[in-house]
């Protein structure tokens, strides 16, 4: 039997090879053009000519990867900043003097510095929660003086999963916005909007862009208006607004984002699999594993795609686990993730001195390389670090 699929609506994979299906009018091209201009002659009337009248207020190319991403996340509105930090900022920066923020004690390292730093100097009031704990988030909130609660899922380095959903009852009920970090588990496997949040937060430098050739930040919103437009203020502001070439980057990566996630979703799982329970290592932490205590809400939240990001912790003292990154031949030791090569990263080196994580953790961001190859590259830098 055959289906009549003429009036379905499309795949977001297939809507995302094709960039929302782009052809450029004049010439019919299917890439789309930079258009690098900083400013924006007037026409004959002395009125703009389209929305854009100088490059801070966004252009044509910026505003078309905007539309992909408002498109796969189900928004209302998009915008996109010149890296993560320019995003975060714009949100923090949007809040009220000393307004009451709630957050994991365990995020990324960059917007916990960040929230730190404000409430040190009174900026803002930040209670910090051990991450995931509903409970405690709960406990944590000042009903009708929260202005906002920052949720990271999975949690970087440890993964830990944050039902979204249940995340955003406990915000809205005490009359706070809810924003998410998922980019470990990009969209459209996880849309944050979708399960309640009210602005969703992507560093899409990672596997939004793919390639580790873009920094990139996005926000997108359920509903405008509001904090909204203070953030698109900021931004304007701010001239961090997206550039031509780094938002044609990022088109250009999209465009294979589901191949991508797919293929190192697979590859991190096997790894995964492969050394649970290894002599050499005292855990692996990943939401696919079913014996992961988030699997289930990571399961709901993602449809299975779980991402391409894990942590291993080794066995032996702190400079096991540094010898484990050096020895590596094929991961990179690198800071990032999300790229279409594997890294590797000792997490405590990187993140510095006043941040929880475990001495011997490993983080890995799994690449579109063959996993075989990767897990004997890890065999023999466990073997040759313990040795």
């Amino acid at each position: 039997m055959t289906h009549d699929r003429r009036n379905a609506p499309l795949s977001p994979a297939t809507r995302l090879a094709q960039a929302l299906h782009h052809v450029e009018e004049r010439t019919g091209a299917v890439t789309p053009a930079i258009q690098p201009s900083s400013t924006y002659a007037r026409g004959a009337d002395y009125a703009p000519r389209q929305p854009y009248i100088y490059r801070r207020d966004g252009n044509e190319t910026t505003e078309l990867a905007e539309a992909v991403i408002n498109d796969i996340e189900g928004a209302a509105s998009t915008l996109l900043f010149a890296s993560g930090m320019s995003a975060a900022n714009a949100v923090l920066e949007a809040l009220p003097m000393g307004a009451h923020v709630v957050a994991p004690g365990v995020m990324y390292h960059g917007v916990l510095h960040q929230l730190r730093k404000h409430h040190a100097t009174g900026r803002l009031q930040v209670d910090f929660h051990p991450v995931g704990d509903l409970d405690a988030m709960r406990a944590a909130m000042r009903p009708g003086q929260t202005a906002l609660v920052w949720v990271e899922t999975p949690s970087n380095p440890d993964w830990t999963v944050t039902d979204i959903a249940a995340a955003a009852r406990v915000a809205h009920d005490a009359g706070a916005k809810l924003v998410t970090d998922c980019t470990g588990t990009p969209p459209p496997g996880c849309r944050a909007l979708d399960h309640g949040a009210d602005i969703s937060f992507h560093s899409a430098t990672k596997y939004l862009g793919g390639h580790s050739d873009v920094t990139a930040g996005s926000l997108a919103v359920r509903e405008m208006g509001g904090m909204w437009d203070e953030i698109t203020s900021i931004r304007t502001l701010h001239g961090t607004v997206l550039h031509s070439f780094d938002a044609w980057l990022l088109i250009r990566g999209m465009r294979t984002l589901m191949l991508r996630v797919e293929r190192q979703t697979a590859s991190a799982l096997a790894i995964a699999k492969h050394f649970e329970g290894h002599p050499l290592l005292q855990s692996v932490l990943y939401p696919g594993l079913p014996a992961h205590p988030g699997h289930d809400i990571a399961r709901r939240q993602t449809g299975g795609i779980f991402g391409g990001m894990l942590s291993i912790i080794t066995k032996g003292g702190e400079q096991t686990a540094i010898d484990t990154a050096r020895h590596c031949r094929l991961f990179y030791p690198a800071t990032s993730l999300g790229g279409v090569e594997s890294l590797i990263e000792h997490r405590k080196t990187v993140s510095g001195p006043g941040f929880d994580v475990h001495p011997n953790l490993l983080r890995l961001s799994i690449g579109i390389e063959d996993a075989a190859d990767l897990i004997e590259d890890l065999e023999q830098a466990l073997d040759r670090a313990a040795s």
